[in-house]
């Protein structure tokens, strides 16, 4: 059967005005990008397990399993000499698994100071797009005398130690890496509690009377850091 000519060629202008119609609405949607991973690291005499209340929230709130990693250590060695470069081979690791360009980091009491090591003398700016400290002795801690003599992880808390004289010298937030910290008036653990705040950071006073450890499961404190990150 012989076909008009006409009759196509009217459906496919047909066509391509429908094509054009399509309303902007009906387009598939983008995917968002997956957000970057994060590792949680503990502080002294701790371990990941620390971190699962937090990890359930991240969960909660629409990160893959794949990307929440936690890195354990042993809190009695060198923040500097050891373990910043521990750490520097970890997010490496991560981000080879992961396919991921950068991480997050987040923080708890001692592990602020071997990650922020890493940040400021390591290139790890280049690395971490953001880097939160919770309770974090940034600035030193009048308690940890109490085992310095024996402990190098506490040596590298007291106040005016080799580890937070370099870290504070210059820049204590270095790079593009975008820098929080948590603190509580009630924190037992850091004092003074202003040791946690540095300059450059945006630096957050707790809502309520939290302990040193509560920082780690309070959901207001959770959410917070989830805003942040995000």
């Amino acid at each position: 059967m012989r076909r008009n000519p006409v009759l196509l060629l009217w459906a496919v202008v047909v066509m391509a005005v429908a094509a054009a119609l399509v309303p902007l609405g009906s387009a598939p949607a983008r995917a968002d990008p997956p957000p970057h991973p994060v590792i949680f690291v503990h502080g002294r005499n701790a371990g990941p397990g620390v971190w699962d209340g937090m990890r359930a929230d991240f969960a909660a709130a629409g990160y893959p399993q794949e990307r929440l990693h936690a890195w354990s250590y042993d809190t009695s060695r060198s923040s500097n000499e050891a373990l910043a470069g521990e750490f520097a081979a970890y997010v490496d690791g991560v981000l080879a698994r992961t396919g991921a360009a950068r991480a997050d980091v987040v923080t708890h009491s001692l592990g602020g100071l071997p990650t922020r090591w890493y940040l400021a003398f390591g290139g790890g700016t280049g690395k971490v797009a953001h880097w939160v400290s919770l309770g974090g002795p940034n600035h030193g801690t009048s308690l940890a005398y109490l085992c310095a003599l024996w402990d190098q992880g506490c040596k590298d808390m007291t106040p005016g130690s080799y580890v937070l004289t370099h870290l504070n010298a210059d820049d204590e937030t270095p790079g593009p890496t975008r820098y929080a910290t948590w603190w509580s008036s009630c924190d037992e653990q850091i004092a003074p509690v202003s040791s946690t705040a540095l300059d450059g950071a945006e630096n957050h006073a707790t809502a309520g009377c939290l302990k040193h450890n509560d920082l780690l499961t309070d959901d207001t404190v959770s959410q917070q850091v989830l805003a942040f990150l995000r």
